[in-house]
């Protein structure tokens, strides 16, 4: 059974830097030809993805979020992480990891659960002063 754990702090300073890291289990990130997602989901808005790891380490990114996303991972901890700059109060969200292939590791308006099979329960972001 494949579970996926979001861990990192709750509260963000505006123009801080938000750190999330994905915890995995049942599964390694290496595995062929998975691909490890972080999306997040505004209040009132749907899901937004955001951007992917793939098993062999390769990054994808929403070019909405115009550089300030870094997706890394530590093969030893079967990790993989987030970090997002510069954030503002629009970067308020539930924040989700989530396993796909590489069809959902992608930019697009819409995104739904289903694209995925495998999902951390969500942690939520706040950044306010």
């Amino acid at each position: 059974q494949v579970q996926l754990q979001e861990s990192g702090p709750g509260l963000v300073k505006p123009s801080q830097t938000l750190s999330l890291t994905c915890t995995v289990s049942g599964d390694s990130i290496e595995t062929m030809y998975y691909y490890w997602n972080w999306l997040r989901q505004p209040p009132g808005k749907g899901l937004e993805w955001m951007g992917a790891i793939s098993y062999d380490g390769g990054t994808s990114y929403d070019p909405a979020l115009k550089s300030r996303a870094a997706i890394s991972r530590d093969t030893s901890k079967n990790q993989f992480s987030l970090q997002l700059s510069s954030v503002t109060p629009e970067d308020t969200a539930v924040y989700y990891c989530a396993r796909g292939s590489v069809e959902s590791a992608r930019p697009r308006s819409t995104v739904l659960r289903h694209e995925y099979d495998n999902w951390g329960q969500g942690t939520q972001v706040t950044v306010s002063s």
